[in-house]
Parts: structure tokens; C-alpha cells; sequence
């Protein structure tokens, strides 16, 4: 019995040991180091050439304003595009005969009108966009209007870069902002000299787009990369098939595409769809001048320097004097200018800033150094300069 209970415990203890091997293999194998390939869709990294927006751009009135439009005095230009629009319409707004050129210019200089604008109107026209679709148009003052808000823009005509006239923009337009003023003081929220007509543009014209030429289309990439556009092409021949994708430069792709219009849809919902794992962004920093504000990428790096940084203020107190006469001088009172300088800087110990091999390291170091996003401007700059900041600075 005592020999069988050691074998059977024996036993017990070669298959525990036999799993907790064959989980340890188990746990080996897992990627735990290596982080998951992360992949974007191709419709995210590129775009077909020829499938475009064509931007428009017109010229019109906006009406039905609360007192809040141009002052006409101030800008001719509305009180000559409304006497135009009326003389269209068959309307004479001096009640005579057209021709007598002083009586016009007289009438247009004394019309005072408070409820009228003159803006721009502009769109986007989308690709594949056909007569009688709906676009969203916006609409900004051109004059000295107030506000726009609760106008209606006349019909407008909106023209492409060839002069050519693409939609008709007409509606009631929403403005996001909001004001009120009297007795000189004035409160406003956000713009009021612009606003919006969801669908308040009409395709007129289509703009022909050939995408396919000769069996072949181009495919664009949104960034210029050799590394990323070469993982494309691979993607793309291994989906359909070899010599389907060939890399002309570090952004464009041919691709070899079906003659049949049909086909051709078919062919690029499959193509946007492919998933493909981009190549790691070039390390870069960015500057941003007017607002103080510093953007870095994952790839930046540090190597280890020292960095002493110290601020200098200079503060200028002027104050009045006024230096008083003696009694029966006959002498004038005279205020001069008396100033105080003063001159402050601070301490800028050496600081040692150790090399960083990611973001989270680089960011402590640089928070390490307690400076202010101005002065981290001029910090990165010299670290560039040293050679200690491996990433390109880009300065907006």
C-alpha cells in the first residue's frame, strides 16, 4: 500500500510538473513586449486621385435684418447691388426713365437702409455631386454689418474657378452667435457677422470627374512616405493579385483598375477597405508661436544634457513730480517725470537632463526642468542646436 501511494503521488507530481511547463511555454509565447500592430484602413491613407471638392464663391444680399445691416454711407457697393437687383426685377428706385445717370447716383446716395448686407457666400461642391442636390453654403458679411442674424439670403449664383455657375444659394440663414448693446455698453457671444444654410444651395451643373484612364487610376498618399507607400503596394498585390499596384513615387500609386464602370465601384470599396499598418511618423515637434502651445509625436527622443535656464525682467515705474514754487518767486509749477528701474533675474541652476527613450520620459524631463511653455520653446531650441533633440522643429 505504501508503495502504491508513493506511485500514485509520484505520478501526481510528473503530470503538475509537465503542465506547469507546458504553461510556462505557454506564457513565453505570448507577445508581451511586443506592443499589437496597430493598422489603419486605406480609405484613411489615401485618396483617389480626381475625387475632389470644387470649392464656389458668390456674391450677394442678405435681407430682413433688425437694424443691424451695412451702413450704406459707408459702403456704396450694398445701395448699388440693391438698385441693380430692383432694376432686374423692373422696380426704378428714383420713379424715372433710366438714363439720367445725376438723378440715380442722388437716389442711391440718399437710401439709408439698416436691414440690408452685402456677403459672400461660398461652398463646397463634392464629388459626383449631380444637378438638383442639396449643399450647405456659409455666408459672411462683406460690409460693416452688425449682425446677421434672422436675414434671408436672396438667390445668389455660386461660381467656380472657370466663371461658370455651378449652384443657386437661397434661405433663411442660422447664426451661432449672439449680442445685445445700449448706452454704449455692448455684450456679444461668439461671431455674428457670419452664419449658416444647411442645404441652401442647389446643384445647377455637375463637374465631369475621370478617375480612370487608359485601365489605370492613381492612388495619392496623404502623407509622403517611402516606407508607408511601399506597405501599400504590397497590400494591394497581395488583395488582387501581383502587378495590380505599382509605386511611381514616395506618394503615388498606379494601380491597374477594371474597365467597366461597375467594376470600378466594386474594385475601390475593396481597396479603401484594406487594412495596412503604416510606417512610424518621422519624430517632429511642434512650436506654435502665437499661443504658446508645444505638440510632440511619440518618436521624439532626448539624450542626456544640461540645461541652465534663468528669467530676466526689467520693470519701469514712472511716476509724476510736481515740484512747486517758493511764495513770491513768480515762478511756475512744473510736473516732471521720475523713473524707477529695476532689474530682476533669476537664479538658472545647471540642470541635468537625462536621456529619454519614449514620450512619458521625455515629457518628465522637460517638466523636470520647471519651465513655462515659452521658455521650453527656447529650451527645444537649443537642444536642437546641441544636437541633444532627435526630432525636427516646426515652428507655425
Amino acid at each position: 500500500m505504501r508503495t502504491v501511494s508513493v506511485g500514485r503521488f509520484g505520478s501526481f507530481y510528473s503530470f503538475a510538473a509537465r503542465a506547469f511547463a507546458v504553461l510556462a511555454l505557454a506564457c513565453a509565447a505570448l507577445p508581451v513586449t511586443a506592443p499589437v500592430a496597430h493598422a489603419e484602413r486605406l480609405k484613411d491613407l489615401a485618396q483617389i486621385q480626381g475625387v475632389r471638392d470644387n470649392p464656389l464663391i458668390g456674391y450677394g444680399l442678405v435681407v430682413g435684418l433688425d437694424g443691424t445691416g451695412d451702413q450704406t454711407m459707408q459702403t456704396p457697393f450694398t445701395t448699388q447691388t440693391l438698385a441693380n437687383m430692383l432694376a432686374n426685377l423692373g422696380i426704378s428706385i428714383n420713379n424715372q426713365q433710366a438714363g439720367s445717370n445725376s438723378s440715380s447716383s442722388n437716389a442711391l446716395s440718399s437710401m439709408q437702409l439698416k436691414n440690408v448686407a452685402a456677403v459672400m457666400v461660398t461652398a463646397s461642391l463634392p464629388a459626383f455631386a449631380r444637378p438638383g442636390e442639396a449643399i450647405d453654403v456659409t455666408v459672411s458679411s462683406l460690409g460693416n454689418a452688425k449682425s446677421l442674424r434672422g436675414g434671408t439670403l436672396l438667390l445668389t449664383p455660386l461660381k467656380g474657378a472657370d466663371g461658370q455657375v455651378y449652384a443657386l444659394a437661397q434661405g433663411n440663414m442660422a447664426v451661432g452667435g449672439a449680442g445685445a448693446s445700449a448706452n454704449g455698453s455692448k455684450v456679444q457671444v461668439n461671431q455674428l457677422a457670419s452664419g449658416r444654410i444647411a442645404g441652401g444651395a442647389i446643384v445647377e451643373r455637375s463637374v465631369p470627374t475621370t478617375i480612370s484612364q487608359a485601365g489605370t487610376m492613381q492612388l495619392e498618399l496623404n502623407d509622403m512616405d517611402y516606407d508607408t507607400t511601399q506597405r501599400v503596394t504590397s497590400a494591394i498585390n497581395n488583395a488582387f493579385g501581383s502587378g495590380t499596384a505599382v509605386a511611381l513615387d514616395g506618394r503615388t500609386i498606379q494601380l491597374r483598375a477594371p474597365a467597366d464602370p461597375a467594376q470600378q465601384v466594386q474594385f475601390m470599396a475593396q481597396l479603401q477597405s484594406l487594412d495596412v499598418k503604416p510606417a512610424q511618423a518621422a519624430a517632429k515637434v511642434i512650436l506654435n508661436a502665437r499661443t504658446g502651445s508645444i505638440v510632440m509625436n511619440q518618436m521624439v527622443t532626448l539624450q542626456t544634457c544640461a540645461v541652465a535656464h534663468g528669467n530676466l525682467s526689467v520693470i519701469v515705474n514712472t511716476q509724476p513730480v510736481v515740484s512747486q514754487p517758493g511764495a513770491f518767486s513768480n515762478g511756475q509749477t512744473v510736473v516732471a517725470q521720475q523713473s524707477q528701474i529695476a532689474l530682476k533675474q533669476d537664479n538658472g541652476a545647471l540642470k541635468m537632463v537625462t536621456a529619454g527613450a519614449n514620450l512619458a520620459e521625455v515629457v518628465k524631463a522637460l517638466n523636470a526642468l520647471g519651465a513655462t511653455p515659452a521658455d521650453l520653446m527656447s529650451i527645444l531650441q537649443a537642444m536642437k542646436a546641441a544636437g541633444a533633440l532627435r526630432a525636427d522643429l516646426e515652428i507655425i
